[in-house]
């Protein structure tokens, strides 16, 4: 029961976040190109209901992941995100009155599809709750000297696909982190109580790299298109995910034969998430009905 619920509130965190991404979306098409990985890009977001709105549902969708974290595996939650992208997607048809082309669908199951049978013969399992101080300190070193090459690359280059790739990319990392450290605080919060969660340095440690995941975001939305960035956002959160989950936390998946469906369910997942931005790019500039 406890994994059922798990996938759940990893669903509707998927869902939330997808709302908030067409929201974010909207909003960063605004942004004057001078305002680019400034403080002037947050001072222009925050005057725009839009990304203030997508905020708040991103606020709901970190308690729904929260949620599902305490209540399942690492590797569990975070692959069910990967369906954030085909929401994302009819979000954002129903936003702007578009209609969603078969392709479309047809990638949107592919997504789904895919995920079902990797993670049913994967059943992510095992794990432990808590983490040694040398293991944090190899997590937080990797990660962080990752996302500083991330950005460090994005800056030269000029708007467009490989600048969007990785940024997005660097917010993937960030954000597999920002679950990793959520589990930790999750987990004290429930064994502990408020007190001991308030003193948890995995709580501020979230909440930072959670800040810094969403403006690394606002920059590859702002910074070219999403056949770049969401593949790299999606797929790069789903596989830092895993493997962080079985560094810090143990976790474990079915291997042998298993590892067949599993490469088969990971190649259907790939195909979709590569084909559906480009589904959203002909959506967007399609005309309305």
């Amino acid at each position: 029961m406890s994994a059922v619920l798990s996938a759940l509130f990893a669903f509707l965190t998927a869902v939330a976040n997808a709302t908030g991404t067409v929201l974010q979306r909207v909003a960063a098409r605004t942004v004057p190109p001078g305002d680019a990985f400034s403080p002037r890009l947050l001072r222009h977001l925050m005057r725009s209901p839009a990304w203030l709105g997508g905020i708040a549902v991103i606020v709901g969708a970190a308690a729904c992941q929260a949620l599902a974290l305490h209540l399942g595996s690492l590797s569990l939650v975070q692959p069910v995100l990967v369906l954030e992208l085909p929401v994302a997607l009819l979000v954002a048809c129903a936003v702007f009155r578009r209609r969603l082309p078969a392709r479309g669908w047809a990638a949107s199951v592919m997504i789904a599809a895919g995920l079902g049978v990797a993670l049913a013969a994967a059943s992510p399992s095992g794990g432990r709750s808590t983490a040694s101080a040398g293991l944090w300190t190899v997590t937080l070193v990797s990660t962080l000297g990752a996302v500083t090459l991330c950005v460090t690359a994005a800056l030269p280059r000029p708007r467009g696909a490989a600048r969007a790739a990785l940024f997005a990319f660097g917010s993937a990392i960030g954000y597999a982190l920002t679950a990793t450290l959520m589990k930790a605080a999750t987990g004290v919060l429930g064994q502990d109580g408020v007190g001991a969660f308030v003193r948890c340095w995995q709580t501020y440690g979230f909440v930072a790299a959670g800040a810094v995941s969403l403006f690394l975001l606002a920059n590859a939305m702002e910074s070219g298109p999403l056949v770049a960035s969401q593949p790299a956002l999606t797929l790069g959160e789903a596989l830092i995910s895993l493997a962080l989950g079985m560094l810090v936390y143990g976790e474990r998946a079915r291997t042998g034969w298993w590892l067949l469906p599993e490469a088969l369910g990971a190649l259907v997942v790939t195909w979709g998430v590569l084909l559906l931005p480009k589904v959203q790019a002909e959506t967007a500039t399609a005309p309305a009905p």
